[in-house]
């Protein structure tokens, strides 16, 4: 059985974090393991705490792993403090980790900023030249460019820009997965852009589900991303596999709790 490890942050409720990982792994019949980076104390409301973990323990939690059943793929999650992406970035470099995805967690759907400007530089500058596929959504797409995003001609041009600034950082510049689900205008469509290394473009177009219920989608898409890369496919196929995923798990319809809720994770069980 291939195996894929989450670092990310837990969510008491169940719908984002490392517990959104480990759902979408299994529904993919993987083996999941964690890494976990902060505890946190919310539901479908909103987050009312956050306690980090000490960085030594992340990487110690990340080394025990690959020691005993080394990973085919690593999904990072949302990472609020420099120290911990320096520690988990040794780490991984350290265990020759391969098929890494990454999930920039900067910028809240409300649009506030969820990590500081250090944490922000630090994700750029020591996760993202491990990474295989990166995944930021629009608003975090426009922190990475420097510029507004309100149009498809936009997209490209800010994979571009954010490949080229990889390039003059690191010799290593991953797969750009911007995610439309934020919305350019039209309210229904789900568009994501893809640029790949070699530069080329590739549109995955879907029909928006409505469902308010929404929950963890981010979490979600890039730990089924992960999974197709343990399973052997290349980053193309990875990602229209996990987009048809998330569409399914989005028009199931799951209804629960009183703010934005999960996603059903096992809908292609049910």
């Amino acid at each position: 059985m291939k195996s894929v490890l989450t670092i990310a942050g837990s969510d008491s409720s169940g719908g984002a974090g490392i517990q959104a990982d480990i759902k979408t792994i299994s529904a993919h019949h993987l083996f999941a393991q964690s890494a976990i980076t902060a505890l946190t104390a919310q539901n479908t409301l909103g987050v009312w705490g956050v306690l980090d973990v000490a960085p030594s323990f992340v990487a110690q939690q990340i080394d025990v792993v690959f020691d005993d059943i080394r990973p085919d793929a690593v999904k990072i999650g949302m990472v609020s403090s420099p120290d911990i992406i320096e520690a988990i970035a040794c780490t991984l470099v350290r265990n020759r980790a391969e098929n890494i995805v990454v999930d920039p967690v900067m910028v809240a759907t409300s649009g506030s900023a969820l990590i500081a400007d250090a944490a922000a530089n630090s994700l750029a500058g020591a996760l993202f030249p491990l990474a295989k596929v990166i995944t930021p959504n629009i608003p975090e797409a426009e922190v990475l460019c420097g510029f507004s995003i309100s149009s498809e001609a936009d997209m490209e041009k800010a994979a571009e820009t954010i490949a080229a600034s990889l390039e003059e950082a690191s010799a290593n510049v991953p797969a750009i997965l911007i995610k439309g689900g934020h919305g350019l205008g039209n309210p229904s469509a789900a568009d994501d852009l893809l640029r790949l290394p070699d530069a080329t473009m590739r549109w995955f177009r879907a029909k928006r589900v409505d469902n308010p219920n929404a929950h963890g989608t981010g979490c979600t898409l890039s730990s089924a991303i992960a999974c197709g890369l343990a399973q052997g496919r290349d980053v193309e196929q990875a990602v229209a596999q996990a987009k048809a995923y998330v569409g399914g798990a989005l028009a199931a319809g799951l209804d629960l709790g009183r703010g934005s809720g999960p996603l059903d994770h096992m809908w292609a069980h049910a």
